[in-house]
């Protein structure tokens, strides 16, 4: 779908809707669910260069696995995502293109054994070499056998079948529904009969995680220009050109209409370190930009140590799944402490230096202020864009209204001064809905055709006027002793 942003100069080609923002007015920026988050990982089992939606821990371990030696990250930053909140994720296994299915083959019991039937993980990874198998007589028919999976030394599955036919064997495991480990396939009749092994292992399963490049995340990003989703972090990576790359991404596809927020982060040595809060203001200052989070301060769950940038995919997730009509400000998290403790002076240090800070007030671990990465404003940005939420309800409004635009009214209504009525009673409309969910104030909003803009037949010119509703984040009082 065509939309994004205009001016007068450079009019956009293609049909679709576009919307330009100045600080004076509210219209917005963005096109996708609530509460949906991206990221990319590197993992020892799952589909590669796919895109699998996770939406609770269950479906990290169905889709990839709790393992992260090695390199991989599936597991904490998906979970991550979980724990802040959001309602989906995306994830995409990236790969060096070196992945490799664990397999095993199994011989008959003839005189002089031949190689029968082949079993193969269904994903490529290490994880498949961690899976042995074992054939045996049923016990309680003496006419099938059993073929038994195991991961370590726990038992997968169990799939029996008649002893005589390697088709009966190879459609036993193939056809099991819950089998979601391995497949089948028959090599050669032989005897018909299975000859007995006790774990035999698969080998052979590769992973793909050592020779993953800045271009394999690059790639991933363009692949995520097909979906639909609010954030996206990274799975703890910190490279500097990476980040680059990330935040050209994100500024170009704002730019299309898809209005994501990109969440970084630091390494621990730098969380930790003694001049931590002038690093993580570096990182913001070189990334200032409304639609990237840079997040300051590593964090403990449990007795694990993680860096800001792993604490990224946590922020995302709360990001994309808090309500519009919320703050990210003071929002609790699932912490035990953070790595490095800030002083006052070094929080109000990284608040007007764009870090996202999660601090310990001495009960529990929470996130400071909202605010994004922008540092120096831009043209028709005023203060507001520095808050991670009015970026967030520009994107969603504009989101929506990209939909319905293109849905109901682009290409099906005429315009006519009839037709620009109805697509300006629909947006008031919506208006309405916002100011009732206290996202917008309830008076001053207003929706017209914009005469200051000469237009086509086919162009259709509005304005929009709103003020943005705020959350309370600094009460004043003053106590008078009598």
């Amino acid at each position: 779908m065509a939309g994004g942003t205009w001016n007068q100069t450079d009019l956009p080609v293609l049909p679709g809707f576009y919307m330009a923002f100045r600080s004076a007015a509210a219209a917005a920026v963005q096109a996708g669910e609530r509460g949906v988050v991206a990221i990319p990982v590197k993992a020892h089992w799952g589909p590669v260069r796919q895109f699998a939606e996770v939406t609770s821990e269950a479906d990290i371990a169905r889709f990839y696995s709790a393992d992260e030696t090695g390199g991989a990250t599936a597991y904490t930053s998906l979970r991550f995502a979980l724990l802040g909140g959001a309602s989906k994720v995306l994830a995409y296994r990236l790969s060096d293109g070196t992945d490799a299915k664990a397999s095993k083959v199994l011989k008959d019991s003839a005189g002089t054994p031949v190689d029968v039937l082949k079993l193969e993980a269904k994903q490529t990874g290490a994880r498949g070499n961690n899976f042995k198998v074992t054939v045996q007589a049923n016990p309680a028919d003496a006419a099938k056998k059993d073929i038994k999976l195991y991961e370590g030394s726990f038992l997968l599955r169990t799939f029996t079948f008649a002893d005589g036919a390697v088709q009966d064997a190879v459609d036993a495991i193939n056809e099991d529904t819950a089998n979601v480990w391995v497949t089948a396939s028959k090599v050669a009749s032989g005897s018909g009969s299975l000859a007995p092994v006790a774990g035999a292992a698969l080998t052979g399963g590769a992973s793909g995680i050592s020779g993953i490049a800045n271009a394999d995340y690059v790639n991933a990003l363009s692949a995520l220009e097909t979906q639909t989703f609010g954030a996206i972090a990274l799975d703890g990576v910190t490279d500097a050109q990476l980040h680059a790359s990330v935040v050209a991404w994100v500024d170009r596809i704002r730019g299309e209409g898809h209005g994501v927020i990109a969440v970084l982060g630091g390494t621990l040595a730098d969380d930790k370190a003694a001049d931590a809060v002038g690093k993580a203001a570096q990182r913001s200052a070189s990334f200032n930009h409304e639609g990237v989070v840079n997040v300051g301060t590593g964090a403990l769950l449990g007795d694990t140590e993680y860096s800001s940038a792993q604490v990224a995919a946590y922020a995302a997730g709360l990001i994309a799944g808090q309500p519009l009509n919320a703050s990210t400000t003071y929002a609790s998290s699932p912490f035990r402490d953070v790595v490095r403790r800030w002083t006052r002076s070094e929080q109000e240090q990284a608040v007007l230096g764009g870090v996202f800070l999660l601090v310990h007030d001495g009960r529990l671990v929470k996130t400071l202020r909202g605010v994004n990465s922008l540092v120096t404003l831009g043209e028709g940005q005023n203060a507001a864009w520095k808050k991670i939420r009015t970026i967030r309800v520009l994107d969603s409004v504009n989101g929506d209204l990209q939909r319905t635009a293109e849905d109901q009214y682009i290409g099906k209504v005429n315009n006519t001064e009839e037709g620009r009525l109805a697509l300006i009673g629909a947006c008031k409309q919506y208006m309405a809905g916002l100011a009732q969910a206290g996202v917008i104030e309830a008076t001053g909003y207003a929706v017209a055709i914009d005469a200051s803009v000469p237009a086509a037949p086919d162009q259709v010119f509005l304005k929009w006027e709103a003020r943005l509703t705020d959350v309370v984040e600094q009460i004043f009082g003053t106590f008078i002793v009598q």
